[in-house]
């Protein structure tokens, strides 16, 4: 993570031969800056420690032998260093001073870098809903909208991969929430001034992500005072297409009729201190309507509940320059969301307002960044801490058991009082950098440390206050109607004779976690090995205390060697290519499930002992290390209503508690998975506003994480879709290393001649022997406006990804039998079109259309349960559609993801204008159309697995059944004030 800087290379006009010694003057209107420095004998000149405010002016006076050249609008990105080559011309005649823009298209003739990136013009001009920076991704090659197995998991997949596994930044410093993954502060689009994606050979200075990082430059106050206020609208179905299918609100929630956005919002920047010190703020909140309905005839309702979703952004950054060549931020952002899960359903629903629930993901950051010079060191040092709060299902009434009614037909007529469950997380993370770059004669030398340290704690299980389920009798039923129901109705409403037919109760209702503690640090040597040739040798090394695991010692090795090499062709031409490998952190969901679906009862014990002695776990397995006092639920099967025992009263009975599913941390340890990736890619730059790329990435992911079943049935394939044989599940349970049994009284294992109940039937824990491959050729071609009335862009990608597991949570169908699962990855597509074209009919009007062309994704097909009787034909009692992974039985004969959705065809339009006012003051009217021609897509859009056609039930023959599709046309409108 490099500080901004600018690398510039002198050449005579044949682009071919180097000119040393020619003074160079970098300066910025905007923020005061003025520095000049001499051409090496390389004819390379570097400024560094550089801020990313206002743009950049190069100059170069006249000599005895050359003419005077500048170059304005060079603009930067944070920890990134941008190559200009200027090219001079000899002193044959009298000849003006020569100014030319920097091009907006640049060659890369420093490493061999795959990035991707969008400008502070671009993220004005395309049309994106929600003003949401991340669906502006999908406009980057290799970056695609991806399916995620939640349903507030990050939208874009980079490179075929899982989208946890990507990393975020700000201005270089870390974004990622830490528990799964995502976006920590979803940044808006007011406060950031650039985008880049790096999608492959990356330098040393980044690690954890071997998929690709996302690294935001945030803006910046400059001596002009600027700024600008806007409302945003989408005014829902009044104007959209109509569609039979949910769609996803900006949360990734699931939202249908009477959805209507409105954002507004103002930012604001300038001068403290002139030359000196600068201000920027922005604010912005959104509101999002959202109606569901309740629609329960059983007791005469039917109506519509309201519930929103709101966002509140502000941000403020203050950048003092102390000289030259020392430069403090700080840099403060706040996030407020709250998502309302308000009560009834899509197309109706029977949970009452009073088991309502709110979403709240809040998240706080305070990042302090320095930059200086120590000797010939350029140096940086930066701190940062950040808090996120993600409380899944905050409950209207916290205090209330959850009630699920019944009537006398066993289908549920109200839920009611409370959620029924606790998600309750909170993480306080420090991050600390320090970083250093040394020039010194061809070479650039970087180095440094990162470190960061995250508290983690969990509140989380089962309802505190208990579940009851309850059936009432048709008497009942028609009284409760005849006292008329209304979207109040509440637990005590229920007659307090009802029958409950169960009730469970959380037995540990307290909050727990670890410390996740991350060391990095690399060193990196950049080297001119001639005019043309840059070798880049970089080796970093990082440590993730949560690889011990359940291990006394944890993953000590992770040196990961970096090699590139950049070839300048000629001055408009380069070749590259390169060589990383990238270790991922541990997403502490891993360590955080196996604390908490884990359990020290003395019958979970012996169970352990057992799979020890049948050589299921290793012979060295320390109980104590692999254990903890975790969540469970005590269940009951008749409690007079409201009166069941509570928490505390039922810690005696707590280890005779039988689980379907238990888990335990890795006795082994966990390795960091790692990606090997290889690169190869050639630019050619046509005048100063065409660039054409050809890309080629090949990766391999070794140790990434599955589940495994410690105490799985034996295996049972089914490969013959014509001789299907179903195995129960009392037979399944037969086969395990520790047979499961059921009597009267619930399961239970015989371990040396004692009868256990307090046993689990799956012994579940993450091991790191999971693969991925990916290949990806990528051809784009840009260009930017300059004095022409077009720009545009347009990419394909022809790619392969292949893995045997998908995500964390990822299990074998059949008995742990992985070498069975490898197949096509979730989100693997063979063929993605990407193109982008603006108009500039006249002055102040552009209009910008966009494409995003996508073969379809892999189908998984799963048996038919009205075939079968069940989808749970090898009998491991897995029946259900696993919403997370997609990983219940498949369709006899069918391998995983052997099926295929068709194409994904999106285009979209928008058209802007600008109406003046006084000097820098004017108006900015916007209007967006999203699928403009309403196209219905089943597949390649940002999705939720639960909702996704790629799960489908067999056989392929029966064809595939919509279940969802991408959204149908919509409109989004904004007017924005700029000054």
């Amino acid at each position: 993570m490099a500080q901004s800087a600018i690398e510039i290379s002198i050449l005579e006009k044949s682009g071919k031969q180097s000119i040393p010694g020619i003074p160079i003057q970098l300066s910025n209107r905007a923020i005061g800056y003025s520095k000049s420095k001499t051409s090496d004998t390389h004819g390379n000149v570097r400024f560094s420690g550089l801020s990313t405010s206002g743009s950049y002016r190069v100059s170069i006076p006249e000599t005895p032998i050359y003419r005077k050249i500048s170059v304005d609008d060079i603009h930067l990105e944070s920890n990134h260093t941008s190559s200009v080559i200027i090219v001079l011309t000899r002193r044959n005649q009298k000849l003006p001073e020569i100014t030319i823009s920097a091009p907006a298209t640049r060659l890369n003739t420093v490493n061999a870098e795959l990035s991707a990136d969008l400008d502070r013009k671009q993220i004005a001009t395309i049309p994106v809903q929600g003003r949401d920076i991340s669906q502006m991704l999908y406009r980057l090659p290799d970056i695609t909208p991806a399916t995620g197995f939640f349903p507030e998991a990050p939208v874009v997949s980079i490179n075929g991969t899982n989208s946890l596994y990507t990393y975020y930044s700000i201005d270089g410093l870390g974004n990622n929430e830490n528990f799964l993954g995502g976006m920590k502060f979803p940044i808006p689009i007011g406060f950031a001034q650039h985008v880049e994606a790096l999608t492959g050979a990356y330098s040393s200075q980044y690690g954890w992500s071997g998929s690709g990082v996302i690294n935001i430059t945030s803006r910046s106050g400059s001596n002009t005072t600027s700024g600008e206020a806007y409302y945003e609208v989408r005014p829902g179905p009044v104007i959209d297409a109509s569609s039979p299918f949910a769609q996803r609100d900006l949360s990734g929630n699931a939202v249908k009729n009477g959805f209507q956005r409105h954002q507004f919002g103002i930012d604001i920047g300038g001068p403290i201190i002139h030359d000196k010190t600068f201000y920027y703020i922005n604010a912005e909140q959104t509101i999002a309507i959202k109606d569901n309905l309740l629609n329960v005839p059983a007791l005469g309702v039917n109506q519509t509940v309201r519930g929103y979703n709101k966002y509140t952004l502000l941000s403020g950054k203050i950048d003092q320059y102390w000289k030259n060549d020392a430069h403090s931020s700080l840099r403060i952002n706040t996030g407020l969301v709250s998502i309302d899960r308000q009560g009834g359903g899509l197309e109706g629903g029977v949970t009452f307002p009073s088991a309502g629930n709110r979403q709240i993901r809040n998240s706080f950051i305070a990042a302090l960044k320095n930059s200086y010079h120590l000797g010939p060191w350029s140096m940086e040092s930066n701190a940062q801490y950040s808090r996120f709060r993600w409380d899944y299902a905050r409950p209207t009434n916290p205090n209330n058991p959850q009630v699920t009614v019944l009537g006398p037909d066993e289908q549920p007529v109200a839920i009611l009082g409370n959620p029924g469950y606790v998600f309750n997380s909170l993480e306080n993370t420090i991050e600390l950098q320090q970083k250093g770059v040394l020039y010194h004669d061809n070479q650039t030398i970087r180095a440094g440390i990162d470190m960061i340290f995250s508290d983690h704690g969990l509140k989380g299980g089962g309802n505190p206050a208990g579940n009851y389920t309850v059936k009432l009798t048709q008497q009942q039923l028609d009284q409760l109607k005849q006292n008329g129901v209304s979207t109040s109705l509440g637990i005590h409403d229920i007659p307090q004779n009802a029958n409950v037919l169960n009730y469970n109760v959380e037995l540990r209702p307290s909050s727990f976690g670890r410390w996740q503690n991350l060391y990095s640090a690399y060193i990196e040597d950049q080297i001119s090995a001639s005019n043309s040739l840059n070798l880049t040798f970089g080796l970093r090394y990082d440590y993730d205390n949560l690889s011990k695991g359940g291990s006394k010692h944890g993953d000590y090795n992770n040196l990961a060697p970096r090699f590139s090499f950049n070839y300048k062709l000629s001055d408009h031409s380069v070749l590259r290519g390169g060589y990383s490998l990238v270790y991922n952190k541990i997403i502490y969901s891993v360590y955080s499930d196996a604390l908490q679906q884990n359990t020290t009862g003395p019958d979970y014990l012996a169970e352990l002992r057992a799979l020890i002695n049948a050589d299921q776990l290793p012979s060295n397995t320390n109980l104590a290390r692999v254990t903890f006092n975790g969540n469970l639920n005590a269940s009951f099967g008749s409690v007079p209503y409201l009166q069941g025992p509570s928490s505390a009263s039922l810690q005696t009975v707590r280890n005779a508690q039988f689980s379907n599913e238990r888990r335990i941390l890795n006795p082994n340890g966990y390795q960091n998975p790692y990606t090997h990736q290889f690169v190869l890619g050639f630019q050619h730059q046509f005048g100063s506003n065409k660039l054409l790329s050809l890309n080629l990435i090949y990766s391999r992911s070794y140790d990434l994480f599955r589940l495994w079943d410690v105490n799985s049935p034996a295996r049972y394939p089914l490969n013959n879709p014509n001789n299907v044989v179903i195995r129960t599940q009392s037979k399944a349970d037969s086969t395990r290393p520790v047979p499961i049994y059921t009597d009267s009284k619930g399961p239970y294992a015989l371990i040396n001649g004692d009868t256990l109940r307090g046993i689990s039937r799956d012994v579940v824990m993450t091991q790191d022997k999971g693969k991925a491959s990916y290949f990806g050729a990528t051809l784009s071609f840009s260009k930017t406006q300059s004095n022409s009335p077009f720009s545009y862009s347009l990419s394909y990608t022809l790619s392969w990804s292949y893995n045997n597991t998908e995500d964390i949570n990822f299990r074998a169908m059949d008995a742990n039998n992985f070498a069975a699962e490898w197949g096509p990855s979730v989100n693997d597509r063979r063929h993605v079109i990407d193109a982008s074209l603006t108009w500039y009919p006249r002055k102040r009007l552009s209009v910008t259309t966009t494409g995003l062309f996508q073969s379809g994704q892999p189908i998984n097909w799963i048996p038919n349960a009205t075939v079968y009787g069940t989808t749970d034909l090898n009998g491991d009692g897995r029946s259900y559609s696993d919403s997370y992974v997609g990983n219940n039985d498949r369709y006899p004969g069918q391998s995983r993801n052997s099926g295929r959705l068709p194409w994904s065809k999106v285009i979209d339009l928008s058209v802007q204008y600008d109406f003046p006012i006084h000097n820098a003051q004017k108006l900015v009217f916007q209007a967006d159309v999203f699928n403009l021609l309403n196209t219905t897509n089943l597949s390649g859009y940002a999705n939720n697995a639960t909702q996704s056609n790629q799960i489908q039930v067999g056989p392929p023959s029966r064809g595939i059944v919509k279940k969802n599709a991408g959204p149908p046309r919509q409109f989004q409108f904004s007017l924005k004030y700029e000054f």
